[in-house]
């Protein structure tokens, strides 16, 4: 199946938006996320993307306690793909 061309993977635009918005006030959340965008984020799926999205749209502190694993998804953030990713995320 080919990406559509406003998917994430065919629009450079797309990539580098995600990569900014992924760089955090605490160096923890920056360092996981830059960590795990360096060596997945040419494999992400779109559904993959959209979860990261959500995951970035927290407050840096929410964000933190998830990564850790101090806290489960809630609320908006508890869907499946999301809870998939941040498995993902917490071995990275």
């Amino acid at each position: 199946m080919k990406p559509s061309a406003n998917a994430h993977q065919s629009d450079p635009a797309n990539r580098a938006r995600l990569r900014w918005r992924a760089r955090r006030g605490l160096l923890e959340n920056d360092l996981i996320l830059t960590r795990f965008l360096d060596a997945h984020e040419e494999e992400l799926t779109d559904e993959e993307v959209d979860a990261l999205t959500r995951l970035l749209d927290l407050a840096d502190n929410p964000l933190m306690d998830l990564l850790l694993g101090r806290s489960e998804p809630s609320g908006e953030v508890d869907l499946p793909h999301v809870r998939a990713l941040l498995a993902r995320l917490r071995q990275a």
